[in-house]
């Protein structure tokens, strides 16, 4: 059953005039729950593999692609072009559309130095003169805000029967 099937319909008047449709209610949000995404026991750590859709992959662990709402609900996605990570053609042409030229995608995109306290291996972004600073290309950067996209959560089948009954119960309040 499709995501949307499960909102609540209402009467809405599309054009003014005297006569409401009857539509599904879009508008409507849920949320998972704080305590709930935090629930290790409910989820499987997973590395999405280039390529790979919410469909493909709803179908490959919840067993139909149609769960793949399930999957981006319990992942915070909201929009899979942008917040899905994109496969090795799909950068090629996103960063070919966005910056044109490999020479343009080589430019310093901004410059980075390790962290001086705590764990140095986080990088924080300095001005080109900060001593130690390193250039960071368009590529490099683009390429790795995609790959901070590969790890999700998965819920565990056992639950999703249960998820399912929450959402419900709680698109439909």
């Amino acid at each position: 059953m499709s995501y949307f099937n499960r909102f609540p319909k209402i009467l809405y008047n599309v054009d003014g005039s005297e006569s409401s449709k009857l539509m599904t209610n879009i508008m409507k949000r849920v949320r998972v729950r704080a305590n709930m995404a935090k629930e290790f026991a409910l989820l499987d750590p997973y590395d999405i593999q280039d390529g790979e859709t919410p469909e493909i992959l709803a179908d490959r662990h919840h067993g139909s692609p149609y769960y793949h709402w399930v999957i981006m609900l319990m992942n915070s996605i909201r929009d899979p072009q942008h917040d899905w990570p994109k496969s090795t053609r799909q950068m090629q042409m996103y960063l070919q559309g966005k910056y044109g030229s490999a020479e343009n995608q080589n430019a310093v995109h901004h410059y980075e130095a390790p962290q001086s306290s705590g764990d140095t291996s986080i990088r924080m972004e300095v001005s080109s003169d900060y001593p130690g600073a390193i250039a960071v290309s368009n590529y490099t950067y683009e390429h790795n805000e995609n790959e901070l996209k590969r790890s999700i959560d998965l819920l565990r089948n056992q639950f999703l029967g249960p998820f399912i009954s929450e959402f419900e119960r709680e698109v439909l309040r």
